[in-house]
């Protein structure tokens, strides 16, 4: 069974609505561009990884204080380690660094600041951890789109 974002991004490519932009960091299929609250998210349809350039993350969470503690932990050097996936725009070898309690979400971050690569369910967690309000428009549009 098709998720929603699933379902939205099949009709839009066979309406041609969206535009390939890079190829997936994970299986090298094309990404496709989706707008959320006018966010760019380069989405696969294959594996259901996202990547958010530079700046985007913050968009997507509501909240100041969370934001700040989401650009804390993404700036901690104790919780990076050297990944293998390489970065879409600069094609150099991203870091994985360790968010959230016990860094229990890994997410891949371009050591140029490019952007973050989200494996499938990644992105949703770490809203889940840094966006602390349950009903933000954010969140539950997330959870529409991705069928959570």
């Amino acid at each position: 069974m098709l998720t929603a974002i699933e379902n939205v991004a099949i009709v839009a490519v066979k309406a041609s609505y969206m535009e390939i932009s890079m190829n997936c960091v994970t299986c090298n299929e094309p990404i496709v561009v989706l707008e959320l609250q006018d966010v760019e998210i380069d989405y696969c349809l294959a594996c259901g990884g996202v990547w958010l350039d530079a700046g985007e993350i913050e968009l997507l969470i509501n909240s100041k204080p969370e934001t700040d503690r989401l650009l804390a932990q993404l700036g901690e050097g104790q919780n990076r380690q050297p990944g293998k996936r390489k970065c879409p725009i600069c094609l150099k070898k991203m870091e994985i660094i360790n968010l959230g309690p016990k860094g229990k979400v890994q997410i891949d971050h371009c050591r140029k600041n490019h952007g973050l690569w989200f494996d499938r369910g990644e992105l949703e967690a770490v809203l889940t951890i840094f966006d602390t309000d349950d009903h933000s428009a954010v969140r539950s549009l997330l959870k529409s789109m991705f069928g959570k």
